[in-house]
């Protein structure tokens, strides 16, 4: 939802770094791969208990993780597979901060309703974002939610920031599971006025 609002301004800025990274002739699947791996040492940060550095971290590793899109653009080397490995990694870098979240817990001692939350909340995180990538496997374009990927890493970041840990989950636990019943909302709603539409004669 956040992320929608300034979307077109991110989405400019990162353009012109694309355009001075593509000059390297970096492939952006290569920046990718090494996104994925900037978060794997991140997970390994956050289970370390250093929450504050994972904090900044996070964010640098964020940031990092829209560079390839824009290299590709810039690039003019926007491929189907760029797109599935960078949505595929994506999935594994969240799964990663959220198990070295878990590692955190259990080292902390934070008790066994941190551990659930952390589980509720990386599965709503990849729930989220299945739902849009199934909605468009269907033919529906389904963007919308309160928390998308930007806003659950810069929530993330902030309370590791703050090491305050444990209500980073609850509100990620609750707030990504609701997000999930948005989208499955939204798309009842439009898959419901597609489904009303007459279908093309030519095809009966």
């Amino acid at each position: 939802m956040i992320s929608s609002i300034v979307a077109d301004r991110v989405r400019g800025r990162l353009q012109r770094v694309g355009e001075l990274i593509a000059r390297t002739r970096l492939s952006p699947n290569w920046l990718t791969v090494l996104g994925f791996l900037l978060n794997l040492g991140v997970a390994l940060v956050i289970a370390s208990g250093n929450l504050r550095l994972a904090g900044a971290l996070t964010l640098l590793a964020g940031a990092f993780d829209m560079v390839d899109g824009a290299v590709a653009r810039a690039s003019q080397r926007v491929t189907r597979f760029g797109g599935f490995l960078d949505s595929t990694l994506d999935r594994y870098s969240e799964a990663a901060l959220f198990g070295g979240l878990l590692v955190h817990v259990l080292r902390a001692g934070l008790g066994e309703v941190a551990v659930l939350l952390c589980y509720a909340a990386m599965v709503g995180s990849l729930m989220v974002s299945y739902a849009r990538a199934r909605a468009e496997a269907a033919g529906v374009s389904l963007t919308a939610g309160l928390f998308a990927r930007p806003e659950r890493i810069v929530v993330l970041a902030l309370f590791l920031l703050l090491e305050r840990p444990v209500p980073a989950l609850w509100l990620l636990a609750i707030a990504t599971n609701l997000t999930v019943l948005q989208r499955t909302y939204l798309m009842w709603r439009k898959s419901r006025l597609l489904d009303q539409q007459p279908s093309d004669p030519a095809r009966r």
